[in-house]
């Protein structure tokens, strides 16, 4: 197999760079206020720690609101012009937030943030901007691009707030999202046609097939959890760092040392998880450490370096389930139902982030920050139960070829061709995309056979 970037047209590669930029730029916004909402909200008028929490998460429901109607917009009226509407209301509510006195202006500005939903839309210019045989790959790089602005935002959130205060972290956010309207402008190139892309984006034909799958619902409660378990314990986090000792210029240090182990020890469980097909179990502990480790915040006696190896060992948890939930979706998803499953998942995840800052909000409010790591660890151990019954996802992969003949009769032969290849799983014709969507066993999959079908990796 030759090395992806030989094989990039040169708009493919603009179009890579381009949106993986402009979807990391946007994700870097939203957290960067994650690690200091909570210490430097405190002192606006009205904040309670149930307002902040409601500040953190609210981004999540007008996102989970607006993603996938945003997408149907960008069928419609192009790709380019709604993301560049999507940019627009961010930057605003970014500037609203920058510009607030009270914890409402900073949770209307939140909510503004979370309604410049253009997640599905800038997946979809992706998917117009490249071919079936690259496409995989792109769509990874935006993945990566998002682990590496969570990454670089718990490091930068709490360096800005130290300099400029929570208004300049959001004064950043806004400069940052007009920049990526200049890129969207300049760098990405237009895109040459606009199609409903079936591994990408929402079809309703396919949802009723998604929703009636059981494992698949799994991981939506799992990626629903994973991110309402994250927000509820930054309400309570900072605090839990300044009663260490670490001063506030210093948080963002902390945060560096922490997800840079984190990554290093996740590195060898993903070998694990993939290359020996023991992703559930890998899954289950990841699971099991998060729960192990709030478990241990919640005790009053753990500060100090506990404290450190605590958080530790949370986010080397919550990296590796990021990246392997993704993976089990794409094995179990039916042949081009991917992107319909994918919507739920993201909605799901989106949900879950504006439940985790009104419920770490309300615990914190009610009962202190020691509650609020007893519900999620509870939370946690009623996740791994649920988790426990999910199949082992099969070793598939999904593969998109394109067809060159859409004759019913051709199609028909095809169809029963591919039905003897071996390793051949599940299969879906779009005649009206010229595509077809396979899921493939890939140790299994007679190669050979399939190419003299349908040619899958072309130049």
């Amino acid at each position: 197999m030759r090395n992806l970037s030989t094989l990039l047209l040169a708009s493919e590669r603009r179009a890579i760079s381009g949106l993986a930029g402009l979807y990391a730029s946007r994700m870097l916004g939203l957290f960067m206020v994650l690690p200091v909402l909570a210490l430097y909200a405190d002192a606006l008028e009205g904040a309670t720690p149930f307002l902040i929490g409601v500040a953190l998460g609210i981004y999540g429901l007008t996102q989970a609101t607006l993603q996938i109607p945003f997408g149907l917009l960008s069928d419609r009226f192009g790709r380019k012009r709604i993301i560049a509407i999507g940019l627009v209301t961010f930057a605003l509510g970014s500037i609203v937030a920058a510009t607030a006195d009270s914890i409402g202006g900073i949770i209307a500005g939140r909510a503004l943030q979370g309604a410049g939903a253009v997640a599905a839309a800038i997946m979809a210019l992706l998917a117009d901007q490249t071919r079936e045989q690259v496409r995989t790959a792109a769509m990874a790089t935006i993945g990566l691009s998002i682990g590496v602005s969570f990454a670089i935002a718990m490091v930068l959130g709490p360096w800005l707030a130290s300099k400029a205060g929570l208004a300049g972290v959001f004064w950043a956010t806004a400069a940052l999202t007009l920049a990526g309207l200049l890129v969207l402008w300049r760098w990405v190139p237009p895109a040459p046609r606009r199609l409903r892309h079936k591994d990408v984006g929402m079809d309703r034909a396919q949802f009723k097939s998604v929703a009636a799958r059981l494992d698949l619902w799994r991981l939506n409660g799992s990626i629903f959890s994973l991110h309402l378990i994250l927000m509820a314990i930054f309400v309570a986090i900072p605090f839990r760092l300044v009663e260490a000792g670490v001063a506030l210029e210093y948080h963002g240090l902390a945060y560096l040392s922490i997800m840079a182990l984190s990554f290093v020890a996740m590195v060898p469980l993903m070998i694990v998880a993939e290359k020996r097909q023991r992703i559930k179990a890998v899954c289950l502990l990841a699971i099991g450490a998060i729960a192990l480790s709030l478990a241990l915040l919640a005790l009053p006696s753990f500060h100090g370096h506990a404290l450190l190896i605590g958080l530790f060992v949370f986010f080397t948890g919550f990296n590796l389930l990021e990246a392997t939930l993704p993976s089990m979706l794409s094995k179990l998803a039916p042949a081009g139902a991917k992107g319909t499953a994918m919507g739920v998942y993201s909605t799901s995840q989106f949900l879950g982030a504006f439940l985790g800052g009104t419920l770490g909000g309300a615990l914190s409010s009610a009962f202190g920050l020691d509650a609020v790591f007893i519900g999620c660890a509870v939370l946690a151990l009623g996740w791994w139960l649920f988790m426990w019954r999910l199949p082992s996802p099969p070793p598939l992969s999904s593969e998109v070829v394109a067809l060159e003949d859409t004759h019913p009769d051709t199609l028909a032969l095809l169809m029963q061709r591919l039905a003897d290849v071996v390793g051949v799983e599940d299969v879906m014709v779009v005649p009206e995309e010229r595509l077809m969507y396979l899921k493939v066993n890939r140790k299994a999959l007679d190669r050979g056979a399939l190419n003299k079908l349908i040619p899958t990796d072309k130049p």
